[in-house]
């Protein structure tokens, strides 16, 4: 399959150091499925630091995530679970680590609800609740290991 990585720059070598920490499923490389979704990331990381939109490709085998040594975490869709891994990893506190970790991004949309939740203005309950109404969900895989970047394929 092919995954897609929108940034500022051209992405040369995965230098899993300058991954930025405390983003949804940890401190990692993060690619895309959906070509739009990074383009769009791209956009957007090229307003707030300067530089090109530009989209680097990579080549990944799923089978990958079932058939090696690998840690790997797959969410299906928003959940409790979900939430409470994003929680975790967004406040550095005790998220369990993984190699491969593939579910949903928290986009704009869930990031105001997540805010809701942080500032008390909604319980955990109803920010479960207005997730199960959010539409065009998109998923993200996360990389977070050298030995799970060396399963990406440059292309």
């Amino acid at each position: 399959m092919i995954l897609y990585h929108g940034s500022n720059v051209a992405i040369e070598k995965i230098e899993l150091e300058k991954s930025k920490p405390y983003k949804d499923f940890g401190k990692g490389f993060y690619l895309s499925e959906n070509e739009e979704q990074a383009i769009e990331m791209a956009r957007f990381k090229s307003l707030i630091f300067g530089g090109e939109p530009t989209i680097t490709k990579f080549d990944f085998d799923p089978v990958v995530m079932h058939n090696t040594n690998l840690r790997v975490k797959t969410f299906e869709g928003y959940s409790e679970e979900w939430a409470d891994f994003v929680f975790a990893n967004r406040e550095n506190v005790d998220a369990e680590q993984y190699d491969i970790v593939y579910g949903p991004i928290a986009n704009d949309k869930i990031g105001l609800q997540i805010r809701k939740f942080k500032d008390g203005s909604i319980d955990k309950a109803e920010f479960l609740n207005r997730l199960k109404y959010m539409k065009g969900v998109t998923y993200q895989f996360y990389f977070g290991t050298e030995d799970a970047i060396k399963h990406l394929i440059k292309l």
